[in-house]
C-alpha cells in the first residue's frame, strides 16, 4: 500500500509540448539515488498514481521527469500543475536500480532512453559513481532533438567532471549536431558506440540498462553479444536494467 503524503509543487518547468520536470516539496524518507517513487492524484473516489524516479539527488528538493501521455489518466493533469498545487507522492522510495546493486568495474555505461534519464541524472550526484569508476559514459536515446533536455545539468557535471565523464545523445528521427542516429543496440552491435566515446567494452564494463522495455531487452542482447551477462546478486554480472514503464 502507498504511504500518501501531500506534496507541494514548487515549479513545472516544460521543456516542449510533452516533456515536464516537477519540482516538488513533501517531508519524505531518505532515499538513495536511482530509486523512484510514485506520484498520485485523488480522482472520483480514488489515487490516479504512476511511478517516477527521482531526478535529484537524496538531498535537494523533489524532482520528476515526465512525459504527458495524450490519453493518460495521470500525466495530463501534472502536465497542467502550477507552483503552489498539492499533489500526492509516496513517502517511501522503491527499487534497486543503484549504484550499491553495480559490481566493481573500470568504466560504468548508463544508457537510458527518453525520461528515464531521469534516474541517472540522480545517480550522478553521487560522489560513490567517481570514486569507483574511471570512467562514466552517460548515454541518452531520443526521437528529436528538442527531447534532450537538462543539458545545461549536464554540461555542469561535464565541468565538475572533465577526466571522468563522457556523454553521447542519439537522436533517431532527425539529424542533429554532436549526436548518434539510429538505436542504442545497433551502435553497440557495430562497434559505432565504442568508437564514439573512445573507449572499449570489456570485462571490466559495467552497464546500467534504463528505458523502454524494447531499448532493455534489445540493448541487454547486444551486450550479451559481446560476451557480457545480466548482474545477479548471487552471481555477479555486467548490465544492470530497469524498464522504465
Amino acid at each position: 500500500m502507498a504511504n500518501w503524503i501531500p506534496a507541494q509543487v514548487l515549479e513545472n518547468r516544460h521543456w516542449n509540448q510533452d516533456l515536464f520536470s516537477l519540482k516538488l516539496r513533501a517531508d519524505i524518507e531518505p532515499f538513495t539515488a536511482g530509486q523512484f517513487t510514485k506520484l498520485g492524484l485523488e480522482m472520483d473516489g480514488k489515487v490516479i498514481q504512476r511511478a517516477y524516479s527521482f531526478v535529484n539527488g537524496p538531498n535537494s528538493d523533489i524532482e520528476i521527469y515526465a512525459t504527458r501521455v495524450a490519453d493518460g489518466l495521470l500525466s495530463p493533469k501534472l502536465h497542467q500543475l502550477e507552483p503552489g498545487n498539492q499533489i500526492l507522492i509516496n513517502a517511501t522510495a522503491s527499487g534497486y536500480f543503484t549504484l550499491n546493486e553495480v559490481p566493481e568495474g573500470e568504466h560504468l555505461w548508463l544508457l537510458s532512453s527518453g525520461t528515464a534519464l531521469g534516474a541517472f541524472l540522480s545517480i550522478l550526484t553521487s560522489p560513490d559513481i567517481w570514486q569507483r569508476f574511471r570512467k562514466v559514459v552517460l548515454v541518452h536515446a531520443v526521437r528529436f532533438s528538442s527531447d534532450l533536455s537538462y543539458q545545461a545539468e549536464i554540461e555542469q557535471i561535464k565541468k565538475q567532471h572533465p577526466d571522468q565523464l563522457i556523454v553521447q545523445p542519439f537522436v533517431s528521427r532527425e539529424p542533429a549536431p554532436n549526436t548518434l542516429t539510429g538505436r542504442i543496440p545497433h551502435a553497440l552491435d557495430d562497434g559505432l558506440l565504442e568508437r564514439s566515446v573512445g573507449l572499449t567494452i570489456s570485462q571490466q564494463s559495467q552497464f546500467m540498462l534504463c528505458g523502454n522495455p524494447d531499448m532493455v531487452r534489445d540493448t541487454r542482447a547486444a551486450l550479451e553479444r559481446k560476451g557480457l551477462k545480466k548482474n545477479l546478486r548471487k552471481e555477479p554480472g555486467h548490465i544492470t536494467m530497469e524498464n522504465y514503464w
